[in-house]
């Protein structure tokens, strides 16, 4: 189970609160950083009009959320698939581990059954 940074499982209110708080944070960072860009990229083109230099930028913006909501949309897919790949490798090695363990216990029974009779042979 994935743990939140202040030690609260993941999908309990705090968590929640805190994972949205971050996204939110997070894409106001990212078009922050694509307007910044766009204003650079307008700054290149002093030919261009103050409602051109407008319309560029908003585009640019619009654009650069889409391809970061793109691959971010791509990332959080392919973390579920490895939490999938991951979850069932795990699932696997323990129901091996516990068939190692019953077979070494059976195996520690039958000894000590063998030998029990055995010494209930030696002993009349």
């Amino acid at each position: 189970m994935r743990r939140g940074r202040r030690g609260t499982p993941a999908g309990e209110p705090n968590s929640a609160l805190a994972d949205e708080t971050e996204g939110y944070l997070l894409a106001h960072s990212h078009r922050d950083e694509a307007e910044h860009e766009a204003e650079e990229l307008c700054a290149r083109m002093p030919w261009l009009t103050t409602a051109q230099a407008e319309e560029l930028t908003a585009h640019y913006v619009r654009r650069r959320l889409d391809v970061t909501r793109h691959l971010m949309l791509g990332t959080v897919r392919r973390a579920a698939e490895l939490r999938q790949e991951y979850e069932s490798r795990y699932a696997e090695l323990r129901r091996a581990l516990l068939r190692r363990h019953a077979a070494g216990a059976c195996a520690v029974l039958a000894c000590a059954a063998g030998v029990g009779a055995a010494a209930g042979v030696l002993i009349r």
